[in-house]
């Protein structure tokens, strides 16, 4: 397949926005969708606020091309189902996504993206694909404690990628 990594990435960020510090969020201290946690694991050691802020597209895209992008296998999807994958990945785990879709395609969810996944991917009508892809997400955010406060934010970003992802397919 060709690579659509650019431009998911650039909507991803679009989704993720600046540098926020929200309580109720159990992500934490985050900029450009990446936590304190993740930023600290990518870099192996502490950070601290000043250097969250000063996040930037190119030093996080490193990290989100190998933890998310290639975690699900981006670059072998049809377009499309990458930027779908890789998007939920980012907000809810490269596991939860890769799950996801398994459950999607009808395969045993285990997180492990095989040939027995891949080959399920490539059986089915991709736009019905991110149909269900986008109802099991939605149904996992409201699913979440946090959905109260969070949740209006998390469906407009389902129906926002939905919509993109369809578009890409062509």
């Amino acid at each position: 397949m060709n690579s659509n990594w650019q431009k998911s990435f650039e909507l991803m960020l679009k989704s993720e926005g600046g540098y926020v510090n929200n309580p109720a969020d159990p992500g934490g201290m985050t900029n450009l969708g990446v936590t304190k946690a993740t930023w600290e694991n990518w870099v192996g050691r502490a950070s601290d606020e000043a250097e969250m802020r000063s996040l930037t597209p190119e030093k996080v895209e490193p990290l989100y091309k190998k933890k998310f992008w290639d975690a699900v296998r981006g670059d072998e999807l049809p377009v499309g189902l990458d930027y779908l994958l890789f998007d939920f990945a980012v907000n809810a785990g490269a596991g939860r996504s890769i799950k996801t879709l398994q459950s999607a395609v009808g395969v045993t969810p285990d997180g492990g993206f095989g040939p027995m996944t891949m080959a399920a991917v490539q059986a089915i009508d991709p736009k019905e694909l991110i149909e269900r892809f986008s109802q099991a997400k939605e149904d996992f955010y409201r699913s979440l404690q946090t959905f109260a406060t969070f949740g209006r934010g998390w469906l407009n970003r389902v129906a926002d990628v939905k919509l993109k992802a369809t578009s890409m397919i062509g």
